[in-house]
């Protein structure tokens, strides 16, 4: 079998490919028309999420049989489609989903402890103790919604505080010993922080609202480590201004490309932005509202993204892809 690998991945992903007899060709740099010319040569695709899998590119990949993505969501894959034409899909949320545990219990403890507004002020000389006096984790109930590999393993992070977590998901009976399921009347009712673990689907786009966060009978603090087009920007920037949100950790924002390798349309080659090249974020109001906040952490969609998350992503791949080919 071909694997045509359109992303760059850690080196053991193909190295094992090559062990098990697959023929493993690379190209990192051809347009996605430039790829559909031949991938019908191919019977396997490697992805991360450089572009998207939609009809056209499937109907001339007439001999595929699978596309494994080297990430958690699928959603830049035309999954229906590709089923009806028998492609097998593969996702490694199993490998990248004790990072994003991590990475939001390190958000909502830095915004709880208000982190990066005392770093900024010592670095410029100010020296404000009672203006960063925190609050204790211990004693809250936290909310996750989206009860899967990534919300579970944010759970599990949790069980070291005396705390107590629920959880909310489209899903029946997926509660377990680290989060109560509860409906999302109930869950709106009682918990204080909010942390949103659900794939990128129809139902989950823009779901994060005026009138969801409204819902909520106490002002709350708010994790997203999963994907920025859940959330309305500009709601979530009108419940911070109006206290409703007391907080926001944001790996992933809303205006992010669907690569999630680029947040503005020009960069230098350190990965700043160029001076006077911002695309139109430089003028939106909810945009600037969040990078000027003292209470919203921002990271670049890196929650996933650790030293080891490469590897166990690269690895999960391989064991799928062995566990049905070989």
């Amino acid at each position: 079998m071909k694997i045509l690998h359109l992303d760059t991945n850690h080196e053991l992903l193909i190295n094992q490919l090559n062990h098990l007899g697959f023929q493993n060709e690379e190209d990192y740099i051809s347009s996605k028309e430039e790829i559909e010319t031949k991938i019908k040569n191919y019977d396997g695709i490697v992805l991360r999420s450089r572009f998207t899998i939609d009809q056209q590119f499937l109907d001339a990949a007439k001999n595929l049989k699978f596309i494994g993505r080297v990430g958690a969501g699928l959603e830049n894959i035309d999954c229906d489609y590709a089923k009806k034409k028998g492609v097998y899909l593969i996702s490694a949320p199993e490998g990248n989903r004790n990072a994003v545990g991590e990475h939001a219990l390190g958000m909502l403890l830095s915004l709880f402890n208000k982190l990066n507004k005392a770093d900024a002020e010592v670095r410029q000389g100010q020296w404000l103790r009672e203006e960063n006096r925190g609050v204790e984790l211990d004693g809250r109930t936290v909310g996750i919604v989206g009860y899967g590999n990534m919300g579970k393993a944010f759970a599990k992070k949790l069980r070291g505080f005396d705390v107590e977590v629920l959880c909310y998901d489209i899903k029946d009976d997926v509660g377990d010993t680290n989060a109560k399921q509860l409906s999302l009347n109930e869950f709106q009712q009682k918990v204080d922080v909010v942390s949103l673990h659900t794939p990128q689907t129809p139902l989950t786009l823009n779901m994060i609202n005026s009138e969801f966060i409204n819902q909520f009978k106490k002002p709350f603090w708010f994790i997203n480590t999963a994907r920025g087009k859940s959330v309305v920007t500009k709601d979530l920037v009108s419940a911070l201004r109006s206290g409703k949100i007391l907080g926001a950790g944001l790996d992933v924002l809303e205006y992010e490309k669907a690569s999630f390798e680029n947040l503005f349309n020009t960069l230098g080659t350190s990965g700043k932005v160029k001076k006077g090249l911002l695309s139109q974020l430089e003028v939106s109001e909810a945009f600037q509202y969040l990078i000027n906040a003292q209470n919203v952490l921002l990271s670049p969609h890196v929650a996933g993204w650790t030293v080891e998350s490469k590897e166990k992503l690269a690895q999960t791949i391989v064991d799928k892809i062995k566990a049905k080919f070989c």
